[in-house]
């Protein structure tokens, strides 16, 4: 392209070129740059022109050529698709009547804050340096999936909207990222996709809004970031899948709002997670997965949980806030998938990692509770023996108590009708006392029972001790085999 064939605008962007100097086509009265549309020639640029200077554009010696331009309407496409480039590309407050074709394009350093575009398709996009689209507006699909950034990603309080655009609106699936992905207060309405993206660094989506109600607003699955994802006060309305997530660092979702009424609104199933932090965050509208997770500390406020969870495989080695097991408990009865044994055991070992070993029995106890609904009728009716006696082993003082009580009603059964001596002049002096203990206690004999039988009701008061004791030694004996199976 040859300079007499340029208007004065783009003239004077080829003459700033070589020296690396700026050009800003903005006035006073200039608002809103979406108003680009009634731009007039002496700030419009067409896309040829920006080509042609990236491409072969003129060189001053000892200078270093950069395209900076701000406030200038951009027609036609830009058409950069496989093109490379060393130069610093700034096109900033402008107004592209037509989407950008960066398709496997290599830039050194690309800068498009605070402008206005129809969409960006830029996927295996190669930079070596870093990516701002802060303050941008876009009406239609960012296609970067496959994109390679060495630096960061800038997006701060960027719009994205494509209300007719059956993919997703922001695609950076299996892009990488070599510094940290920096969106907070981003607004998008449809799906943001993330799945199989790279994060060396943290991704900051604070103060963020997620659009996409009734299907998944933010799909990251594999997504694998090397430090954290803060996502404080995030909004969400739409499904947040975070599946086979890898985030060693702190999940925070602390003050978020999340829901998907009807569905599920955070599934991290499959996830290692060093932190999963929801505190202060508003009730989740929506079913929770967190099957098979591996999280390292847990802070969620029993308040936070929805009326239905999926936790079965959950792995977890702290609960942040401390709470009793009363409070814990009806979370684990909320589970879609019905009784999951597995669940108890974990905030079983979550209360004994702490040294707290009577919500540990709570915790088994319940589960024992659990499981006895889950059996045939005659399994639960001795499941209700188990649980009234020494709440299956759980409740150890329970066994003193009716001990206590049927020694006290044998011994005063049978020290008011002494049973008849088998051999009279061979039986010991008979004590009410231990020969109820004998009927009790199966091991332990004081040599009273083999002496005195009984006859009447009392024959049958004597079948029912010895019924009862063994009932109760042997629920005993399970509950303690439990505890030092577990210690």
């Amino acid at each position: 392209m040859e300079i007499n064939d340029l208007t004065p605008a783009e003239e004077q962007v080829w003459r700033a070129f070589p020296l690396g100097e700026s050009v800003d086509f903005r006035t006073a009265e200039d608002t809103d740059v979406a108003l680009g549309d009634d731009w007039g020639p002496e700030r419009s640029v067409r896309a040829a022109v920006l080509r042609a200077l990236l491409l072969n554009g003129p060189q001053e010696e000892g200078e270093i050529a950069a395209l900076k331009l701000a406030g200038a309407r951009i027609t036609g496409v830009l058409d950069f698709q496989y093109g490379t480039t060393d130069r610093s590309v700034r096109l900033n407050h402008c107004h592209f009547d037509e989407v950008p074709n960066l398709y496997g394009a290599r830039f050194r350093q690309l800068n498009l804050s605070d402008s206005v575009l129809p969409g960006l398709t830029a996927a295996t996009l190669r930079l070596d340096g870093v990516l701002r689209l802060t303050d941008c507006r876009l009406r239609g699909p960012v296609r970067l999936g496959g994109a390679q950034i060495s630096g960061a990603l800038f997006m701060e309080r960027a719009q994205l909207t494509a209300p007719d655009a059956a993919e997703p609106v922001l695609q950076l699936n299996q892009a990488a990222i070599g510094d940290d992905m920096w969106v907070p207060g981003l607004r998008v309405q449809g799906q943001v996709r993330l799945d199989g993206a790279t994060v060396a660094g943290s991704i900051n989506l604070n103060d963020a809004v997620l659009d996409h109600p009734g299907h998944t607003a933010l799909q990251a699955e594999t997504l694998t970031v090397g430090i954290d994802l803060h996502a404080m006060r995030v909004v969400v309305r739409g499904r947040l899948d975070l599946r086979g997530a890898r985030i060693p660092g702190q999940l925070g979702l602390t003050y978020a709002d999340l829901q998907n009424p009807g569905d599920v609104a955070l599934r991290a199933s499959s996830a290692v997670i060093g932190e999963l932090w929801l505190r202060e965050a508003a009730p989740i509208v929506g079913r929770v997965n967190l099957r098979r997770s591996q999280i390292e500390t847990l802070h969620v406020a029993q308040e936070t949980w929805p009326a239905e969870v999926r936790l079965d495989g959950l792995t977890y080695t702290t609960l942040s806030p401390h709470e009793p097991a009363e409070r814990r408990l009806p979370l684990l009865e909320r589970d879609r998938d019905g009784y999951v044994p597995y669940a108890y055991e974990q905030l079983t070992a979550a209360y004994l990692r702490i040294g707290d070993d009577a919500a540990a029995r709570l915790v088994q106890l319940a589960k024992q509770r659990r499981l006895r609904a889950t059996r045939p009728w005659y399994g639960r009716i001795w499941g209700y023996v188990q649980d009234a006696t020494v709440g299956y082993g759980f409740r150890p003082l329970r066994a003193c108590a009716w001990l206590l009580s049927l020694l006290a009603i044998g011994s005063l059964a049978y020290g008011l009708h002494h049973p008849h001596a088998l051999k009279a002049s061979e039986a010991p002096h008979f004590n009410p006392v231990f020969y109820t203990l004998d009927l009790l206690l199966p091991v332990i004999s004081f040599g009273q029972e083999e002496a005195f039988a009984p006859d009447g009701w009392y024959q049958y008061l004597a079948y029912g001790l010895i019924i009862t004791g063994w009932i109760l030694a042997t629920t005993v004996v399970t509950g303690v085999t439990r505890t030092v199976s577990r210690q």
